[in-house]
């Protein structure tokens, strides 16, 4: 099987044969006297090794035999004379052979007295060399370092460069290959260089190397290759199995992998020298005649073939030559239909621009229009404006007067209002006790205290509960705890948790009979949390929140600071009559038929019919409370 390729004005053949020991075997495209720089890829380094090869004689071991003045006793001799290869042991690992073995026999005996050697020792079985191997049972530790230490000493960092006879710069330098034993360098491309370096197929390789051990690179090999002396191994390494020597060179040419060594196998008899018997004339057996006139005749369809293929290239010539102008018409339609359909397109595409534009510009008017009209209706406006500003200002200077005046009559009434709650709640201190304080001569704690009455403590609490609801009415201060003030029985909502789910877990006791100790601390919390906000209303600091009657008999203090007297009461409309039999008989009912609803002061009164009604109350401070 054989194949022909043509390029770069070189010619060569690649073959596939079978050599001598049956095994398929490829050849290179290029022939010997084509190889040229401009065919080098890439160099590659095989077996690097910085000691001279050994002048010892094959098949033997560096030890004291090499020697010829060593020492010959009976046992060397005998374990020379053992045909059997052992493995080195370790000395405690040496066991004695059976009994009858390692005897010398008399000629050996006969023959050591002759040569006068006359010290013998007593044998002990098969005689075998002590072992050298002192590390065999080291830790794997200390054997990896070994063979690291072994390894390490023959890896280097390497690089090459190429030279040219008459060159003095090196035409090529690599790049440096670090710990490799077996370095493969990086491809390159030499045609950048002009056929003065391409065209030659002789040069020279210097490799460098440097150890651990060392500084500076040295010089390792320097080879002086013709390319036509090279031997090609194949595609590739990996089909080839033959050793290479030490320090030696591979080249990638761009048919194959070449090398230069001496000690490769011939694959195929040398061309020249017939492998068969030649007959007794010496002639060799050639082509028959019906093989020579068959060729004879395969030429000359080959030349007619050729003839023909002129015939029909000159014809089709002939004709496109014929045709070229109305091949050129036909061009030109083709052009212009293009060009036709372009032009409609664009004009489609610039009246669609003119639509969008008109439509843009019909909004724009319509826009403009809205704005003047306006702008008018602002203008007119503005006058109307200007016309009343001075009515305004003479207005205004009014009712700043007229709310300055209610603002001083509503601080008035403040002032009041908080002198009957401290009248009707009086909080005064307890003597000898800081901070302490009793509201209508209950006393409160600072804190959670079992030392006094659940009792008195609940009924303390509900009046601080009514005081503040009152006071959140009478400042327009909304509580964000709602507090329903029933006495010893009041309690207080937090709507703001959002861990609380039901209406009935919102609700928390300001007592504590009856009720989980956890859920009266909280509502006490909240009932000091809405004192502060009132606190917080009047610009009024708060010190300690515990402090329940403290806080809340600074608050009414604050409140009840002022100049001047007190105002009046305004009289207004009793919503009862006093002197009504009706209400004569309302009185008659007992306090049990009231119930407390809502946390807004609301009293509801349970009618005889089961209906309720709500009448309007009128507070002892003056103001009607209820619906």
């Amino acid at each position: 099987m054989s194949a022909k390729r043509t390029g770069n004005k070189t010619t060569g053949v690649v073959h596939s044969t079978v050599d001598i020991k049956g095994l398929t075997r490829e050849r290179p495209w290029l022939l010997p006297s084509n190889r040229k720089l401009r065919h080098l890829e890439g160099i590659s380094l095989r077996n690097l090794t910085f000691s001279r090869p050994s002048s010892l004689p094959h098949g033997k071991t560096a030890d004291d035999e090499a020697l010829p003045t060593s020492l010959r006793t009976p046992t060397k001799s005998l374990a020379l004379r053992e045909k059997k290869l052992e493995h080195s042991r370790s000395s405690n690992d040496l066991r004695t052979p059976p009994k009858g073995q390692g005897k010398l026999d008399n000629s050996q005996e006969g023959s050591d007295i002759e040569r006068g050697l006359k010290d013998k020792r007593p044998l002990r079985g098969n005689i075998r060399r002590r072992s050298t191997l002192n590390w065999t049972n080291a830790t794997p530790g200390v054997r990896q370092k070994k063979l690291e230490d072994v390894a390490g000493s023959k890896l280097a960092d390497t690089w090459f460069s190429l030279h040219c006879e008459g060159v003095a710069e090196p035409v090529y330098v690599s790049e440096v290959v670090e710990k490799a034993m077996n370095p493969n360098f990086q491809f390159f491309d030499l045609n950048s260089y002009g056929p003065w370096i391409t065209r030659r197929d002789e040069l020279t390789i210097k490799f460098w190397a440097r150890t651990e051990s060392s500084q500076s690179y040295s010089l390792v090999v320097e080879l002086q290759m013709h390319l036509r002396s090279l031997q090609f191994i194949g595609k590739s390494l990996e089909s080839f199995h033959h050793p290479l020597p030490p320090n030696c060179a591979v080249l990638h040419l761009s048919d194959g992998i070449y090398t230069t060594f001496t000690d490769l196998a011939l694959d195929e008899p040398i061309p020249g020298i017939s492998a068969g018997p030649k007959n007794a004339q010496g002639l060799q057996p050639t082509s028959t005649f019906d093989d020579l006139m068959r060729l004879s005749n395969l030429d000359d369809c080959v030349q007619d073939a050729l003839v023909t293929r002129e015939k029909l290239t000159l014809q089709i010539s002939s004709l496109l030559e014929k045709q070229k102008h109305d091949r050129r018409v036909v061009q030109s339609a083709a052009q212009a239909q293009d060009s036709l359909s372009s032009t409609n397109r664009a004009v489609s595409t610039v009246q669609k621009q003119i639509k969008a534009g008109q439509a843009r510009r019909s909004e724009l008017q319509a826009s403009l229009l809205a704005r003047r009209d306006a702008i008018r209706t602002g203008i007119s406006a503005q006058e109307d404006s200007r016309s009343h500003l001075s009515s305004a200002r003479s207005n205004f200077a009014n009712h700043r007067s007229l709310h300055r005046e209610l603002q001083s009559n509503l601080t008035g009434q403040i002032r009041r209002i908080s002198e009957d709650i401290l009248q009707i709640y009086p909080i005064e201190p307890i003597p000898h006790k800081a901070l302490s304080f009793t509201i209508h001569g209950l006393p409160l704690p600072n804190a959670t205290s079992p030392s006094l009455d659940p009792a008195t403590t609940a009924a303390a609490l509900g009046n601080v509960a009514h005081v503040t609801h009152l006071l959140s009415l009478y400042l327009s201060a909304a509580l964000p705890y709602p507090v329903s003030p029933y006495g010893s029985f009041s309690t207080i909502y937090d709507p703001i948790s959002i861990s609380l789910q039901s209406e009935a877990a919102r609700t928390f006791p300001l007592y504590q009979k009856g009720a989980v100790a956890y859920r009266f601390e909280y509502g006490v919390f909240l009932l000091n949390s809405d004192i502060e906000l009132l606190m917080s209303k009047q610009g009024i600091r708060m010190v300690d929140l515990r402090h329940t009657l403290p806080n809340l008999k600074y608050l009414l203090t604050v409140l009840t600071l002022g100049k001047g007297e007190l105002p009046g009461r305004k009289g207004g409309r009793s919503p009862i009559n006093l002197e009504s039999p009706r209400h004569d008989a309302e009185r008659k009912l007992s306090l049990d038929e009231w119930s407390a609803k809502g946390s807004n002061g609301t009293l509801t009164k349970l009618g005889i019919n089961g209906k309720q009604q709500s009448p309007r109350l009128q507070s002892p401070l003056g103001r009607e409370i209820g619906q």
